[in-house]
């Protein structure tokens, strides 16, 4: 967690600044884009909350990811990250919403990704941004690490 505190701490301060607030929904990163912008002093200002979607079910209870809302995306893809940040934002009346979904690893996953995929998206007043990250390693934390690191330099990256 320590290699990603300098990026939350940008984050943080840039939304402390805008008095903006965000919203995330993450799944292979396991909490840990929560978690390092929360560790962020004065976190309460912008932090709305974040969930572990990690399951269809999941989805459905956090982010109402209904099924016609679903409707021709797959997980771990750009729309889906795109559709789960949509999501967030609304759910939680925040400025933005960031979502990453992915395969951590060792293995890949049912829809043909391999380990070390992820999509990444923010949603906000400059529109809707998502891209995939491809690590090309089946190592499991550090992938958890960089998909964390890739949706919070595409969040700094919108706040700029």
């Amino acid at each position: 967690m320590d290699t990603l505190l300098p990026l939350a701490k940008r984050v943080g301060d840039k939304l402390k600044a805008r008095k903006e607030t965000v919203g995330v929904s993450e799944s292979s990163s396991g909490g840990l884009v929560s978690a390092v912008l929360l560790s962020v002093p004065g976190a309460s200002a912008y932090f709305m909350g974040g969930a572990v979607v990690y399951t269809r079910p999941a989805g459905e209870a956090f982010l109402a990811a209904t099924k016609e809302k679903r409707a021709g995306i797959r997980s771990s893809s750009e729309p889906w990250a795109t559709l789960a940040a949509e999501l967030v934002r609304e759910r939680l009346g925040t400025t933005w919403g960031l979502a990453e979904t992915g395969a951590s690893g060792p293995t890949g996953n049912s829809y043909g990704d391999p380990a070390g995929h992820t999509c990444v998206a923010v949603v906000g007043p400059n529109g809707k941004v998502a891209r995939t990250l491809r690590t090309g390693s089946a190592d499991r934390v550090a992938n958890m690490r960089a998909f964390a690191a890739e949706a919070l330099k595409l969040m700094d990256e919108q706040l700029s």
